[in-house]
């Protein structure tokens, strides 16, 4: 393994803090049809057939998030990654670690 490959380790905690500290812009960049309303970032379901915005919500603060129509959720943004990119969370922490240099 060379020395610019992927970590094995995930620090899930400091990956979840560093998201909740941006979560607003990520949710921006992650789900763009998404507005604020009030602490939830409400958009459509990019993971299934969604017409329109208010079953799937994000809370802007902790990262916990549902969509209350298929009863899918998480407690923090790296498994809100990890479910919307379709990858595991450790994958999804992963890439969020590298992405912002977290290793």
């Amino acid at each position: 393994m060379s020395m610019h490959s992927v970590p094995r380790r995930v620090f899930f905690h400091s990956v979840n803090l560093a998201s909740r500290a941006r979560l607003p812009s990520l949710l921006a960049a992650w789900l763009p049809d998404g507005r604020q309303r009030g602490q939830e970032w409400v958009a459509l379901n990019p993971t299934r057939s969604d017409h329109r915005a208010g079953s799937f919500k994000i809370n802007v603060i902790t990262g916990r998030w549902a969509d209350f129509a298929t009863g899918d959720k998480g407690g923090d943004p790296v498994s809100l990654y990890a479910y919307l990119m379709g990858i595991s969370q450790s994958d999804a922490a992963r890439a969020l670690s590298q992405e912002w240099g977290l290793q």
